[in-house]
């Protein structure tokens, strides 16, 4: 059975048919000037973060910047907007910290651009079935025969897969 990846707990929240995709090996991120930007930001933006803090891999995700004294995640995004799919990614690497004995976890989403940070807790007694729903969805969703419809989103213009999915088709939305 594949491990589900925080990647694709953030997708699940943000497109169902990005998920697939991603999922079953149609990858688009290669192409995107936006996803290269974002790996820059992370990169250039916390540049001495590499020495003070742990790569951490778990279960099949890789944690880029993880405090192992403070037990703390700290993900960076690029977004100039605040997202549910974020702090759902970051949940999900509490889950799995809780799940593999480490108690007490927290996270710290961190947004450049936006010049914030956002604190994430993880209450496992109230969590863990919430998390545990939603990597039953997402191997649900993966495991379907074909990709979920597309839906209009005015996110769509700014995706990786915007071509993909919407060659020869009206675009304004």
């Amino acid at each position: 059975m594949r491990n589900i990846t925080a990647t694709h707990i953030n997708l699940y929240h943000i497109c169902k048919r990005e998920l697939w995709l991603h999922a079953n090996g149609i990858t688009m991120e290669h192409t995107s000037d936006l996803v290269t930007e974002g790996k820059m930001i992370g990169e250039y933006s916390y540049a001495q973060r590499a020495m003070r803090y742990s790569e951490l891999e778990i279960e099949g995700n890789k944690i880029d910047f993880y405090d192992a004294k403070n037990k703390i995640v700290h993900e960076v995004k690029k977004s100039a907007a605040k997202e549910a799919a974020h702090v759902a990614q970051v949940k999900y690497y509490l889950y799995l910290l809780h799940k593999n004995g480490v108690e007490g976890a927290s996270g710290l989403l961190e947004y450049p651009k936006l010049r914030e940070k956002e604190m994430v807790t993880y209450d496992p007694d109230k969590e863990r079935l919430l998390m545990e729903n939603m990597v039953h969805d997402v191997r649900a969703i993966i495991a379907l025969e074909t990709a979920p419809d597309k839906i209009k989103k005015s996110a769509c213009k700014n995706c990786s897969y915007f071509d993909f999915c919407w060659v020869e088709e009206d675009t304004n939305f």
